[in-house]
């Protein structure tokens, strides 16, 4: 497992994240057994949210750092403030409502990373900034930042937080991978860096250096190595289709299939490797149904590619053909 830093966060930061929107109580066992696995593979960094599973995703992770007694190894990455149907909840008082939820459903006195779920640009950033910093300066968070935060928004809470001395966001979670977000998956307020249309946010991770955790890097399933063209209808839910069954996905697919094959590897992870090779610091979260999964993951992103290849599997340039 490949390890990196996050400024705010005192451990090491798995470069591979378990996303955990399948974790329960009402499976405990198997969701344990996802838990101890990626602990033993050097997984140890968990992916969850105030909103997953009702807020049991939260619970089961709580439950299982407290019986393993493993809280200092892990690094909690969890997202609060998400849209109700009623309104936009990016407001001082929800980040501090939800942040306490979440401590108490985790059984934990910190959170390594918190990020914004969603954000409301009719809200100042100074007002979002200095409600943070309250609870980073309490140690209740360490590293903070946005999960579908355009770029724009968060440079301008990072300058609002330099002017003041202050951290800053220094995480981030946007949609990220092989496949072009083509629609929103889920409605507005999903931002993406994927695809030719958003060069200008990657370039600008890439000069700020800003940690990117990259969610639906598999496109929902469409890089699962389980879908085609012929069966992505019966295979992907709605918001996998919205967003990413489009041709030049397909044509993406078809290209990674082929280099699979050549390889010997599985498309999700040369999909995977694809995505470890861009020039930002990317965690990938993979969300992996069982122990063997998150191992093929792990190894997908330890995988190496060409130049060549990386362009080509993103429909740019040409490779050679092989035998």
């Amino acid at each position: 497992m490949q390890y990196a830093f996050v400024t705010g966060c005192s451990k090491p930061v798995s470069r591979v994240v378990l996303g955990t929107m399948i974790i329960n109580r009402g499976e405990r066992n198997k969701s344990y057994a996802l838990l101890d696995a990626a602990l033993a593979q050097g997984c140890t960094t968990l992916d969850t949210a105030h909103g997953y599973a009702g807020g049991d995703s939260e619970r089961c992770i709580g439950d299982w750092m407290k019986d393993r007694n493993n809280r200092d190894q892990m690094v909690i990455l969890t997202k609060g403030c998400h849209h109700n149907g009623d309104r936009q909840r990016v407001t001082p008082a929800d980040i501090g409502s939800d942040l306490q939820d979440s401590l108490a459903r985790l059984k934990a006195d910190y959170v390594d990373i918190y990020l914004l779920h969603r954000d409301d640009t009719s809200v100042p950033v100074s007002d979002i900034v200095d409600a943070l910093e309250q609870h980073r300066r309490a140690g209740r968070i360490g590293a903070y930042g946005g999960s579908n935060w355009t770029h724009a928004r968060i440079a301008q809470a990072n300058a609002y937080a330099q002017s003041k001395g202050l951290q800053g966001f220094t995480a981030s979670s946007p949609n990220f991978g092989l496949a072009e977000q083509v629609q929103d998956p889920w409605g507005p307020g999903c931002v993406t860096i994927s695809g030719p249309q958003q060069t200008a946010a990657r370039e600008w991770y890439a000069a700020n250096k800003v940690p990117v955790f990259a969610y639906s890097s598999l496109a929902r399933g469409l890089f699962s190595g389980r879908v085609t063209r012929d069966n992505f209808k019966e295979a992907l839910d709605g918001a996998a289709q919205t967003a990413y069954a489009h041709d030049c996905n397909f044509q993406r697919l078809e290209r990674l299939s082929k280099l699979a094959q050549e390889r010997k590897l599985t498309v999700p992870q040369v999909a995977l490797a694809w995505l470890m090779q861009q020039p930002l610091q990317v965690h990938a979260l993979v969300g992996a149904a069982n122990a063997d999964e998150l191992a093929n993951s792990i190894a997908g992103a330890q995988t190496s590619l060409s130049a060549t290849d990386v362009a080509w599997l993103d429909l740019r340039g040409a490779r050679a053909a092989t035998a």
